[in-house]
């Protein structure tokens, strides 16, 4: 699979309570690392050329969600606008609660030209231009919505690569997660 070389944005939306988990998503260890830190390095070697959180401020370059526990589309939207305001035009969203995501599972997302993608099923992470973000978009709207409203492609995936993309919202989810 050929990536787009579109020079791109990753958003880590880092927004969410973390009620099911019991504690900050984000700053939980995985193999030693946090997740923001495991999610943010992702995006660089994946070729990210600039890298923010939407959310919660985790000492990464950061935009604040405009509405907090609103859903994650006002931080998608926020971090869309700070990466247009430097000049790019593509943008890679990526779920702090999902770390164990490689580069292999993002590679035929990043492949897909025009507006975009996602896995079916799953609306993060997704890869889509800013010109494709609807100009009625809004932050309380349903990830679901905004993808379909974008028309960004669905991809198929198997199972395996599902439960990594899904991510951990709970300790259970994270304990089966690990042992992978």
């Amino acid at each position: 699979m050929t990536p787009c070389t579109t020079p791109f944005g990753a958003i880590i939306l880092t927004g969410g309570a973390s009620r099911r988990m019991g504690a900050d998503k984000a700053v939980l260890e995985w193999s030693g690392r946090r997740a923001v830190d495991r999610v943010a390095a992702l995006a660089t070697a994946v070729g990210a050329v600039r890298v923010l959180t939407a959310g919660s401020d985790h000492g990464l370059e950061h935009v604040d969600d405009p509405a907090p526990g609103g859903g994650p589309v006002g931080g998608v939207l926020a971090g869309a606008r700070a990466l247009a305001a430097h000049g790019l035009a593509r943008v890679l969203v990526l779920a702090v609660d999902a770390p164990t995501v490689t580069a292999e599972d993002l590679a035929p997302l990043l492949a897909v030209e025009g507006p975009g993608a996602f896995y079916e099923g799953l609306p993060v992470p997704m890869v889509l231009t800013l010109a494709a973000l609807p100009v009625e978009a809004e932050d309380s709207w349903p990830l679901r919505r905004l993808v379909e409203r974008a028309r960004l492609v669905a991809l198929a995936c198997d199972e395996a690569v599902a439960a990594r993309l899904r991510g951990a919202n709970t300790p259970e989810e994270r304990a089966a997660l690990s042992d992978r």
